[in-house]
Formats: structure tokens, C-alpha cells, sequence
């Protein structure tokens, strides 16, 4: 049966992150499975371009103090936008993320008496714990686990990207049904990008062996521990480079300890990339693909490298331990030497990196991000045809 979905989200294109790209590859490919979607996203000033895109609702927002990036929605534009749509236009309301989109969710879902759903995209915890530094760990860790469980009571289903992020959420004590559904790869993630083309781009020579980080610069993502073991890499390497591509608030602070570990002409900042094409060359030009992030819901650049035939490694927590077995990628501690060891290993034995990018390759097209809509859109009919009070008792 045809099913229509009203999704809201905090974030969004031209915001570059795992959230936005989840979206839009859901919403593409639900098209498929009978499923209409509309968004109600932030407006982001000066990006009107990039903002024209069918079925969006943009609505005003304002800068947040300390994150450039970032818009916070204004609470009376989402419901004034919200409660002008029409009951008819929607069956369902699936929310994106934590913040006001939350709240303005429940209570559109609410009003309009139909299920509400919600995908738990972050890993709250490390999150506050990086950006409320002034909190004491056990008071943060309280707090943010005590703010997922009533968010997460406030829903009649949860959707997971991993299995162990699941197994967080039910260690938190969440009792909604959590259904775990990875976001998978769109087609166009397997087209090859050029690496030649990126490398002419940022000025760098055709033989220098590129180690490469994408993904959003911010504290949780644990960057800083890549800058140190490359400091061990170039030991055994010293023609490396370490290409670090994406944006986030802790570029000032990686810069700085850039400079302060003597690497600045060893580390290159790409910035944000064009995701259809620069994003796809920066991936094609690196000879391995590093991550060591400890808050993957579920690691979904990883699942980009590979589908370019990009070597991988990566520490194995949370999300990316789902992603990463069977992938070829090699699977290390969060120790400097082992690390750096590794990645040693992979630039000097090109027959390990044809061997790892083919596994990886092959790996990534099982992920495939149609076959995820589908499970999706299965979910959606099963919270449809629930009797509305076995709902509301969930």
C-alpha cells in the first residue's frame, strides 16, 4: 500500500554529515517502495542553490554559538510549518535527530494521532561529553543516557544502524522496539572517481602515498589519535601524506597539534568536497583509508572507501564493528604502533592493496541502500496496520 512520511531532521544538505546522506539516500530510494517523502530541514543563509531540492520544507534558523556549521530551527517556525500541513498529507512522522526536530515531531505525530519513528543516528553520550567538556564523564554519561531514554519513550519505534548500537540503547534501558536498519550505498557511490584529478586539484605529486581521513573534523571523531600515529607512519614512510577532507569544529584544534607535532608539510586539510565529484576523486586518490573514531553509529564512510577499491584501517567500536568484518579492511587496536604498523603494511605491498580494495569492493555492494528502503518501508506498513492502542501501550 502506498505509504506517505513526513521526516524532520536538524540537519541536512548543504550540511555535510552521515544524517544528511541518510536522508536523501532513503528518500530516494523509498520512491521505489510506494513511499512519498517530504522534509522539513533548517535553512542555511547563503545556500540557496544547494537548498532546491523537491519534496523540502526549508524552515528559518539560526547560527549556533561555536559551531559554524550548524543551524538550531526556530521551535515556532517547525510547528507553524507542521501545523500547516494537511492531516491527509501524512501517515507517519519519522525523526532524524535529537534536537528540536524531536520535539516538533512527537508533537506534530501527536496531534495528527498517527505513529512516530525515529532514527538514532548519534551516539548521544560521546557527544556531550566532547561538547559539554565542563560536565564531569559520570555526569554527562547520566545525563545523556537519562535525555535517550525519554526520547526514546516518546516514539513507537526506533530504527538502529548497527547491531551494537542497538545493544546500547537496550543497555540504556529503552524498551521501544528498536529495529536495526544500516543506511547502505547508493549506486553512484561505486562510480570511480578520479584520484589523479584531486591530486592535480591540491597540488600534490602523482607518486606520493596519500593516507587518508573523510569525514566530519569534530573532537568525537577522534582525529587527533590519526595525527599521532602518523607521526610513526612517517618514520617508516617519510614520503607520506595525510589528507584530512571534511569540516567540523575541531579543525582549529587539529591544526594546532599539527603544528606543534612538526607535520605541516605532512598534513593537508581538503576541507568540505563536492559529494559527486570531488568527494569520489579525494576517496580514488588515497592509498589507504584511516579511522579510528570511537561514535560510529554505524560507519558509513567506511563502506564509501570501499566501494572505491580504497584499502582500509580502522579501529573496530561500535557502529564500524558491524560494517567491518568480511570487508577485507585490516582491523586494529587503538594503539599508536599497531596502527601505524598497519598502515605501513598496506602502502609498501601493492598485492595487499589490490587483494583488500577488491575484497572491499565486492564487500561494499552487499550493502546494498535499495534493499535497506525496502526494509524500511516494511516497517512503516507494520507500525500502519498495528491497532492504534497496541501502539500507544509501546
Amino acid at each position: 500500500m502506498p505509504v506517505r512520511v513526513l521526516f524532520i531532521s536538524d540537519v541536512y544538505f548543504p550540511r555535510v554529515n552521515g544524517v544528511s546522506t541518510s536522508i536523501r539516500t532513503f528518500r530516494q530510494d523509498l520512491a521505489d517502495c510506494e513511499v512519498a517523502t517530504l522534509l522539513v530541514a533548517p535553512r542555511y543563509q547563503g545556500s540557496a542553490p544547494l537548498e532546491d531540492e523537491a519534496g523540502v520544507l526549508r524552515v528559518p534558523a539560526r547560527s549556533v554559538p561555536r559551531d559554524p556549521e550548524d543551524r538550531r530551527m526556530s521551535w515556532r517556525a517547525v510547528t507553524s510549518t507542521l501545523d500547516a500541513l494537511p492531516r491527509e498529507e501524512f501517515d507517519l512522522v519519522h525523526i532524524h535527530t535529537p534536537f528540536i526536530a524531536h520535539y516538533a515531531g512527537v508533537r506534530c505525530a501527536r496531534r495528527a494521532g498517527v505513529p512516530c519513528v525515529a532514527t538514532y543516528h548519534t551516539f548521544f553520550e560521546e557527544y556531550l561529553h566532547h561538547y559539554v567538556p565542563v560536565l564531569p564523564r559520570g555526569v554527562s554519561r547520566f545525563l545523556a543516557r537519562s535525555f535517550t531514554r525519554s526520547q526514546c519513550s516518546a516514539v513507537q519505534a526506533l530504527i538502529a544502524p548497527s547491531e551494537p548500537m542497538r545493544a546500547v540503547l537496550e543497555g540504556y534501558g529503552v524498551r521501544t522496539p528498536i529495529h536495526v536498519l544500516p543506511t547502505g550505498l547508493a549506486p553512484d557511490r561505486f562510480r570511480r572517481g578520479d584520484g589523479d584529478a584531486f591530486r592535480a586539484r591540491a597540488g600534490i605529486d602523482r607518486s606520493r602515498p596519500l593516507v587518508t581521513y573523510i569525514g566530519r573534523v569534530a573532537h568525537e571523531k577522534n582525529i587527533g589519535f590519526l595525527l599521532q600515529m602518523f607521526v610513526e607512519v612517517l618514520k617508516s614512510v617519510p614520503q607520506a601524506l595525510l589528507v584530512i577532507a571534511g569540516e567540523g569544529p575541531a579543525r582549529a584544534a587539529l591544526r594546532a597539534q599539527v603544528a606543534a607535532l612538526g607535520l605541516t608539510a605532512q598534513v593537508q586539510f581538503a576541507g568540505y568536497l563536492e559529494r559527486d565529484s570531488a568527494l569520489l576523486d579525494c576517496y580514488a586518490a588515497a592509498v589507504v583509508f584511516v579511522v579510528a573514531s570511537r561514535t560510529e553509529t554505524q560507519g558509513l564512510v567506511l563502506l564509501e572507501a570501499m566501494a572505491q577499491g580504497v584499502p582500509v584501517v580502522s579501529t573496530a567500536e561500535l557502529g564500524t564493528r558491524s560494517v567491518l568484518p568480511g570487508s577485507g579492511a585490516l582491523i586494529v587496536p587503538e594503539q599508536r604502533a599497531d596502527f601505524a604498523a598497519a598502515v605501513v603494511r598496506v602502502l609498501g605491498d601493492a598485492q595487499l592493496r589490490a587483494q583488500m580494495g577488491a575484497q572491499g569492493r565486492a564487500h561494499a555492494r552487499t550493502w546494498s541502500s535499495a534493499a535497506m528502503a525496502g526494509r524500511l518501508a516494511e516497517i512503516y506498513r507494520g507500525l500502519l496496520t498495528t491497532p492504534r492502542a497496541v501502539r500507544a501501550a509501546a
